[in-house]
C-alpha cells in the first residue's frame, strides 16, 4: 500500500508533500496504514469534499492511496474533515 498526501494552504500558504509505502515502513507501522485507511472508510469517499462556506487561511488535504491495483484520491477541506479521516492525516503528518 502506498499512500500520498500534501498539505495546502494555511497562513504561509506553503505545500507539504509526504509519500508512505508499506514495502519500507516497520512491520508494525506497515500493519497500522492500512487500519487506518480501512476506519477511514477512505475507498467509498468522494473525490472532493468542501465545507461551506470556504474560509481562508484553512489547511486543504490531497490524499491518494494505491493498493492492489485500486486507487483513489480525495481532496478535503481542513473544516470539513471527516472525523474517520482525520487519525489517518495525523498519522502521516507524525511519522
Amino acid at each position: 500500500m502506498r499512500v500520498s498526501c500534501e498539505r495546502m494552504g494555511g497562513f504561509a500558504g506553503i505545500t507539504r508533500k509526504k509519500t508512505v509505502d508499506t514495502a519500507n515502513l516497520s512491520q508494525e507501522k506497515a500493519k497500522q496504514l492500512p487500519r487506518l485507511v480501512e476506519a477511514a472508510n477512505f475507498f467509498n469517499l468522494p473525490s472532493q469534499i468542501t465545507a461551506s462556506p470556504t474560509q481562508r487561511d484553512r489547511f486543504q488535504y490531497k490524499l491518494t492511496v494505491e493498493d492492489n491495483g485500486k486507487e483513489h484520491t480525495v481532496t478535503v477541506g481542513e473544516m470539513a474533515l471527516p472525523g474517520t479521516l482525520r487519525p489517518l492525516i495525523e498519522w502521516l503528518e507524525q511519522g
